[in-house]
């Protein structure tokens, strides 16, 4: 049917996986918590919106666990990753997704908000990957070690996109962050990818004035922007 997007309930076998999401109280991070819950999983959500976060949890019932959780800080890091063990025994999977946007074209953009950005968005990244490495290491895929880290980078991590300062340079660093990442982790068979979604409906993006269905984003192949099931 025209304009319908149709997205399988269970597109990866996750049984008995355990996936980490952060920023998962709501757009791409809930629909992620659900894709690994419907798979079969075990979802840890992390967020700093704790009511969303509790309810988007509560909404998947048993399979799932929130804790609040500062992507910038170290100490929260670490919290949030062995409660992650505790809760459900070993961490398989870590999808790197929490994010801000809005900028400023380069010359009326501010030090102070493109600092805030790139470590929310990079830096961020960078801790998480640094403090699942080694639990990853030591119990994931089953006990054997092993897993995979996902990180969301962006369209604007493939391309110069204008207003996009501190955005588009923290993605483009997720992405060169992840390939390093998949070559120095090969060998203990933890992958290592970004994904680069394009326009997507979000609450995030929501306030940019997007509109969903056939002919509302001419900038896309599709006509269109996604949604985040997708």
């Amino acid at each position: 049917m025209k304009g319908l997007v149709v997205v399988s309930a269970a597109v990866v076998d996750l049984s008995n996986k355990v996936v980490v999401i952060t920023g998962g109280a709501r757009g791409l991070g809930a629909a992620t918590a659900q894709a690994v819950v419907d798979g079969g999983g075990k979802a840890v959500i992390t967020d700093m919106l704790e009511e969303e976060g509790a309810a988007t949890a509560e909404k998947l019932g048993d399979a799932a666990r929130f804790i609040r959780h500062d992507v910038t800080s170290e100490g929260d890091w670490q919290a949030a990753l062995h409660f992650a063990v505790a809760e459900f025994g070993k961490i398989d999977g870590l999808v790197n997704n929490a994010g801000i946007s809005a900028g400023q074209f380069l010359e009326h953009e501010s030090v102070e908000h493109f600092r805030q950005v790139v470590e929310v968005n990079l830096v961020g990244v960078f801790i998480g990957m640094k403090t699942a490495i080694p639990l990853m290491r030591a119990g994931g895929d089953g006990g054997g070690g092993g897993g995979s880290i996902v990180n969301i980078s962006s369209a604007a991590g493939l391309t110069g996109l204008a207003m996009t300062a501190g955005y588009g340079a923290s993605k483009w660093g997720v992405r060169g962050l992840s390939k390093i990442g998949a070559v120095e982790l090969a060998e203990a068979k933890i992958r290592v990818n970004s994904v680069h979604p394009g326009m997507t409906y979000t609450p995030m993006t929501a306030p940019v004035g997007i509109q969903t269905g056939e002919g509302n984003y001419l900038g896309a192949p599709m006509g269109r922007v996604g949604v985040p099931e997708e």
